[in-house]
C-alpha cells in the first residue's frame, strides 16, 4: 500500500510550514494564536460565501432507466453527500468539495438543512428520504457522509437509530460533538443546541446498543476546537461501533472543512474503507503521529497540523 507524501496534503494551500508534528509546551500560546487568526480569516472567507449556500443545491440529472439497473460495484466511487453544521450551509464545503472533484470523485453533494430545524431526528429523516433519493437518481446502494459539526451528529442518529447502516458506507465527521458539547452556554436557548448537550435525551440514545452496524465511521477531531467542551467529545467512543478518531493538533473548528490536510486524511478514507489502511496512514513517517486514538484508547499516530 502507497502511504501518500506529506507534500500532497497541501495541494490546495496551507499557511503553515510542511512541518507535522505535536506542538511543545512552550509553543502552545504560539500555536493557539496562529489558529485562531486562521479562524478568524476561514470565518471571513465563509461570510463571503455564505449568501451563495443559501439556495438548495441543483441535483445531478437521472440516470436512463436502463442505467439504474446496471451493477455499480467497481464502476464508480459512491456518491459523497456533505452535510453542514449548525446555522451554516452547503458553502462550507467549497474547498473540500474542490478537493475531492480534483481527485476524481464524480458524485458530489450538499444536503441544506433548514435554518428552522429544532430536532435533530426530524433533520435525520430528511436526510434518510434525500439518501434515498440519490440512490435512485444515481443507481448506487450507498453513499458516504462527511459531516462538518451538527451535520455528523444528523448522519450518525440517522445511520445508528433510523437504519441507515444499509446505506451508508462510510460516514466521516468532523468536530461533531458525539459525546455532548458544554461550550457556549447562552446557545442552550435553541432547541438542537439543547439536543448536542452532554446527557441530553438524544446524546444518551446514541450510548444505546447497535448490534450489528455496518457502517464505518471515522471522526476528525482537533486539539484546539474550542466549539467542542472538551475536545474529545469529538470522538467516537461505542462498543458497537466500527470507528476510528483521527486526531488533529493546531488548527480549530471552522478550519476542519477548509484545511487541506484534513482534505486530504478525508480522500484517504474514502478510497480505503478498512481500518487497516487507516492504521498504516497513521503511522507513516508522513503524519507522524502520537494522538490518534481508537475508540478503546489506544494511541495508533495522528495527523498533527504545525
Amino acid at each position: 500500500m502507497r502511504i501518500p507524501p506529506f507534500s500532497e496534503l497541501f495541494d490546495l494551500f496551507s499557511p503553515f510550514p510542511s512541518v507535522v508534528r505535536r506542538p511543545a509546551a512552550w509553543e502552545l500560546p504560539v500555536t493557539l494564536l496562529r489558529a485562531s487568526a486562521l479562524e478568524v480569516a476561514i470565518l471571513a472567507g465563509h461570510l463571503v460565501l455564505y449568501p451563495a449556500g443559501i439556495t438548495k443545491e441543483r441535483p445531478a440529472p437521472e440516470l436512463p432507466p436502463e442505467a439504474a439497473t446496471l451493477p455499480t460495484e467497481g464502476r464508480s466511487r459512491p456518491p459523497v453527500l456533505l452535510l453542514h453544521g449548525f446555522v451554516d450551509n452547503r458553502s462550507v464545503f467549497v474547498l473540500l468539495r474542490r478537493s475531492l472533484a480534483r481527485h476524481g470523485w464524480r458524485h458530489l453533494e450538499s444536503l441544506n438543512f433548514s435554518p428552522l430545524t429544532s430536532d435533530i431526528r426530524l433533520a435525520a429523516e430528511v436526510l434518510g428520504r434525500h439518501i434515498e433519493e440519490i440512490c435512485a437518481r444515481t443507481g448506487h446502494r450507498e453513499v458516504d457522509i462527511v459531516g462538518h459539526s451538527l451535520g455528523g451528529l444528523i448522519a450518525r442518529y440517522y445511520v445508528q437509530r433510523m437504519g441507515g447502516d444499509v446505506r451508508v458506507r462510510t460516514l466521516v465527521t468532523m468536530g461533531t460533538p458525539h459525546a455532548g458539547t458544554a461550550a457556549v452556554p447562552l446557545a442552550s436557548a435553541h432547541p438542537v443546541v439543547r439536543q448536542m448537550r452532554p446527557g441530553s435525551d438524544l446524546i444518551e440514545e446514541l450510548r444505546q446498543p447497535a448490534p450489528g452496524c455496518r457502517t464505518r465511521f471515522v471522526s476528525f477531531w482537533s486539539d484546539l476546537d474550542q466549539v467542542m467542551s472538551p475536545v474529545d467529545a469529538a470522538r467516537v467512543d461505542h462498543p458497537d461501533l466500527v470507528a476510528e478518531n483521527v486526531g488533529v493538533t493546531g488548527i480549530g473548528h471552522l478550519a476542519l472543512p477548509v484545511h487541506p490536510a484534513v482534505a486530504a486524511g478525508i480522500r484517504y478514507v474514502l478510497e480505503h474503507d478498512g481500518s487497516a489502511d487507516l492504521a498504516g496512514l497513521a503511522e507513516s513517517a508522513e503524519w507522524a503521529g502520537n494522538g490518534t486514538e481508537r475508540a478503546e484508547g489506544q494511541a495508533d499516530g495522528a495527523i498533527s497540523v504545525a
